[in-house]
């Protein structure tokens, strides 16, 4: 498990039941291959959207009252039907809201066109589009989908993207991407020039001049932090209500998120020189964690 893009949830892991490992495969090539759309390689913002238009499409074309089928014309009914076909038969299969499916193309598009956040609000929307339809899916598919559960889920999403936001300062910035909402920037004195600076140098600036804006980012990182704990502690009860080996495996999952929690604060917020990342030696000390807690 990395706590990144969309491996925040298991890819058809040896602790998933064998029954549903293909559609999780289904539901992350979707999610993987869209989010790839928006993301990486050097395609224009025009071209971005295009394709997610183009991946929009085939989602509609399998959506209930326009089922497309197998076959010859499969293929020219629908934008990439390696990918779209598998993902009908699993949404027929499991009964799978495709608004979900939609609200994470949403997502996709407006990481296309908007790149600043002003408070937590519209960075919650942000996540509860982006992260927590994936929380959702699992939960149909095991048909545990109550709705404290899938409040809990929600938690554990958006706790986990914003760790990945929070780890990913740098690598985001680069991409001319701040997630930190204005307003906390504003509140804690910090400003997106030393974030750049910090990011350019490759290092936190925190002599002279600058001492007085490392103390406030590391206040901003503390808080920030704060949290996306909370959030991931919050929605700790879900795994005594999923399934045994889903639950474990969930556990899993939020002991990594909070150990990328633990690491940002032992590097002291110093995210522009290390990216926090686990490492080897972190799994055995997560396993146990999972186990106990």
């Amino acid at each position: 498990m990395a706590v990144d893009h969309y491996e925040n949830f298991p890819v058809a892991s040896l602790l998933l039941p064998r029954a549903l490992r293909a559609a999780v495969r289904d539901i992350y090539r979707y999610a993987r291959t869209a989010d790839d759309i928006a993301d990486e390689g050097d395609a224009t913002p025009q071209q971005r959207l295009a394709a997610l238009t183009e991946f929009r499409d085939a989602l509609n074309a399998i959506g209930p009252g326009n089922a497309v089928h197998r076959g010859e014309a499969a293929g020219d009914a629908l934008h990439r039907p390696d990918i779209f076909l598998p993902l009908q038969a699993t949404i027929a299969r499991h009964g799978l809201p495709i608004s979900l499916f939609h609200d994470l193309l949403s997502a996709f598009e407006q990481d296309v066109t908007k790149h600043r956040y002003e408070d937590d609000a519209e960075l919650f929307d942000y996540c509860r589009r982006s992260a927590n339809p994936i929380g959702r899916l699992l939960l149909y598919l095991y048909r545990t989908h109550e709705e404290a559960d899938l409040a809990r889920s929600d938690a554990i999403c958006t706790g986990l993207q914003l760790t990945n936001f929070w780890q990913d300062v740098a690598l985001d910035w680069q991409k001319g991407r701040v997630y930190l909402p204005r307003q906390k920037l504003q509140r804690h004195g910090v400003t997106e020039d030393w974030i750049g600076r910090c990011s350019t140098e490759g290092r936190l600036l925190d002599q002279g001049p600058d001492s007085a804006l490392a103390r406030s980012w590391r206040s901003l990182m503390r808080e920030q932090s704060g949290q996306a704990r909370e959030l991931l502690l919050e929605g700790r009860p879900l795994t005594s209500r999923v399934p045994l080996r889903a639950g474990l495996e969930l556990r899993l999952v939020i002991q990594g998120g909070l150990r990328i929690l633990e690491r940002l604060e032992q590097l002291n917020y110093d995210v522009f020189e290390r990216r926090p990342v686990l490492r080897p030696v972190d799994w055995p000390l997560m396993a146990l964690r999972a186990l106990v807690k």
